[in-house]
């Protein structure tokens, strides 16, 4: 059985893709920092929940040592939560960077132990155009039309993260992608987003490749998307 953790995934595009992976067959741990809403979710889907706070280092170790506890290993990482704030002032600048950025340095590292006990370890880091240099100086490309100072900045280091764990750590794929401008509370909810079925696909593709599948790439739906 294939065990799968995804953080920020008791609404929105995490909990989608964990619906779709459930699917297919995994056993999903959906990490959320509200116990309330992560057991609601998980219980609604099948999942199995783990209070996770990417921005609280004993609360990721805590999550980790119950997934190992439970199931000795870990197959498959989603990187999934992230904020979203206008933060042009360093306290918020600082919580966003914490969340989309540093949070997943927090729960990779962490989770290397369960994951190097995997025969095929992947970890997905949910990223975005907003932070692509390519598609925001690319006048045909939406994100080159919307102006995202913070977010857009740790999206791109999130990016630059990924190329440097697949360098680093060859034995485990490393892969970002962009799920497009999406119909959730972080994209704007039912503001023009796409809907939250079709931004998980390709989370759930990269989610699913074999041993042969890439790594250190830059994914959306029509293929790679250019750093």
């Amino acid at each position: 059985m294939t065990v799968t953790l995804i953080t920020g995934a008791n609404k929105g595009l995490g909990r989608e893709t964990a619906r779709q992976l459930i699917e297919r067959g995994h056993t999903v741990y959906i990490g959320a920092r509200s116990i309330e809403r992560g057991e609601t979710a998980a219980s609604e889907l099948g999942a199995r929940f783990v209070q996770l706070d990417v921005t609280d280092d004993a609360s990721v170790e805590s999550a980790m040592g119950v997934i190992e506890e439970r199931e000795g290993h870990l197959d498959i990482l989603v990187n999934n939560a992230g904020i979203g704030l206008v933060a042009l002032n360093g306290p918020d600048a600082l919580k966003v960077f914490d969340t989309n950025t540093i949070g997943v340095i927090r729960v990779t590292q962490a989770a290397l132990r369960l994951l190097r006990k995997s025969e095929n370890p992947v970890v997905v880091n949910v990223s975005s155009a907003l932070g692509s240099f390519w598609a925001v100086t690319n006048p045909e490309r939406p994100a080159s039309h919307v102006p995202a100072i913070v977010y857009g900045a740790s999206k791109a280091a999130v990016s630059m993260l990924t190329l440097q764990y697949a360098k680093a750590l060859p034995d485990i794929k490393f892969n970002a992608v962009e799920p497009g401008h999406t119909a959730t509370h972080l994209g704007g909810g039912g503001g023009g987003g796409r809907p939250v079925e079709e931004g998980a696909e390709v989370i759930v593709r990269m989610a699913s490749i074999g041993k042969d599948g890439p790594t250190g790439t830059f994914q959306e739906d029509a293929g790679e998307l250019a750093w």
